[in-house]
């Protein structure tokens, strides 16, 4: 087996920063050693086959998110990014494990829909990847598989409250999915907005000959985020069922969790980067149809109304448990730009899934939150929150070695003919200049980007049998 030495750099983790080097025997960390150990000999070089000098650089485990859409198909078309390059893209950015969605449709079993995901990632992808599974059509049948995948490593569930028609779950059916989660022990994932009040506010806009990218945000306020959230956690709480809301975007919304919590509830809280930097204003308000970029649900929210400094204060004080990107991408032509003259054909995502490393870093240059949270964040709490700690999102002996060489020092500006390689024609993040930049990129002890090059091959990643969450109050 490969043995690598990480030398010379600051190892951060959830808890701490300190200068330590790490030993990397095959697949696995092998030892976290203080510099200049006796371990390692007079001269460490000659114990190892390579050495990775990380002088001056954070090191750090590699990032997890526990939210993608590879392949989703969604309003008559289909997420532009694959499994191949969708984890490449992932792989530039530093992070090295993603959870991606299976999508059950009404008449499918949840057994064939899961099997249908395995198909799309087996051999394509370049890090390693889980699943949850959205349960599209709460029956009897679909509880009975619940169970069938719990055994199989699949341990989290996702549910709709919008999107009738398509994904959406009544409160019964929620109630039920919920009480079978809590006897399995699954996490329960909800989408948390008032689709069936969305949908009498989308038709009266278009009445109103309101069409623009601009109206999808207005739309879908955050009053119906907030009720929906409050619902989904009334309804948790009969159950005793532990409760995920995905992508939070609204304060408000975000309150309502943290006051669960203080309770002693088991709810948590995800928000994506396009909540904390974006806005209605700025992007879905762009001129003409340029908005449609940015059409997302739940929407991007108005900075005059405070959601975003809010919601970086949440991340700072423990609000938010994690940060993922729900990365959905599609591309302008013949994807985006279905919805012209009509916002609700717009196809909802944003991609994001290489830069969510990125841009969390520029926050904590920014002095929005500290360099252990921006770990604990984007990596570790994501590991335990869906069951792979301590084999992800920590570097210690006997974790998978995914590591992150990071240099505060370097620069990455992203935009399309950057640091793009998402199968995107172009950037939601168009023009950031981020202070800071992954250097080398390491998964199960294989280098898979370096110096911007990427090293890594089709198949490099395994599906991961994930655990109940670790995560719970």
């Amino acid at each position: 087996m490969t043995r690598i030495l990480v030398r010379g750099g600051t190892v951060v983790s959830a808890t701490g920063s300190q200068p330590l080097d790490v030993i990397i025997d095959g697949d696995t960390v092998a030892a976290v050693l203080r510099p200049g150990s006796a371990v390692l000999g007079a001269d460490p070089a000659a114990s190892v086959d390579t050495v990775i000098e990380a002088a001056g650089k954070y090191v750090l485990p590699g990032g997890v998110d526990g939210h993608t859409h590879m392949q989703m198909p969604f309003g008559g078309t289909e997420a532009s990014d694959t499994f191949e390059t969708g984890t490449r893209a992932a792989a530039f950015g530093g992070t090295t494990t993603i959870v991606d969605f299976a999508v059950q449709k009404p008449g499918v079993r949840v057994q064939d829909s899961i099997a249908a995901w395995h198909d799309k990632a087996a051999g394509n992808c370049a890090i390693d990847y889980g699943f949850h599974q959205i349960v599209g059509d709460v029956n009897d049948e679909s509880l009975k598989g619940m169970a069938e995948l719990v055994a199989e490593g699949v341990t989290s569930f996702k549910l709709f409250m919008a999107y009738p028609g398509v994904f959406y779950s009544d409160d019964g059916q929620i109630l039920r999915a919920m009480q079978t989660s809590a006897e399995l022990g699954a996490l329960l994932m909800m989408h948390a907005e008032n689709g069936i009040a969305i949908d009498v506010l989308v038709a009266q806009a278009l009445r109103r000959g309101d069409t623009a990218p601009y109206y999808h945000g207005t739309t879908r306020p955050w009053q119906l985020e907030e009720e929906a959230t409050h619902r989904a956690i009334m309804l948790a709480q009969v159950t005793g069922a532990p409760l995920y809301v995905v992508h939070v975007s609204a304060k408000q919304a975000l309150e309502q969790i943290v006051q669960a919590r203080s309770k002693g509830q088991n709810v948590f809280g995800e928000t994506c980067p396009q909540y904390l930097y974006l806005s209605l204003e700025e992007q879905l308000g762009a001129p003409g149809f340029e908005g449609a970029k940015w059409v997302c649900s739940t929407p991007l929210r108005s900075r005059a109304e405070g959601h975003q400094d809010e919601l970086w204060r949440y991340l700072r004080t423990g609000g938010v448990t994690t940060v993922a990107t729900d990365h959905c991408p599609f591309c302008m032509k013949d994807q985006k730009d279905m919805g012209v003259g009509d916002f609700s054909k717009i196809p909802n995502g944003i991609g994001g899934v290489e830069h969510r490393m990125d841009l969390m870093f520029q926050g904590v240059v920014d002095g929005r939150l500290s360099l252990e949270r921006w770990v604990d964040v984007c990596c570790t709490t994501p590991a335990r929150m869906f069951g792979m700690y301590p084999r992800k999102g920590v570097i210690s002996p006997g974790a998978d070695a995914d590591i992150v060489v990071y240099d505060p020092n370097g620069h990455t500006s992203i935009g399309v003919g950057k640091t793009h390689h998402m199968n995107m024609d172009y950037s939601a993040y168009e023009g950031f200049e981020i202070d800071g930049h992954v250097d080398t990129v390491l998964s199960r002890g294989r280098v898979i980007v370096d110096g911007g090059r990427y090293l890594g091959r089709p198949g490099d990643g395994r599906f991961l049998e994930r655990g109940l969450s670790q995560n719970l109050l």
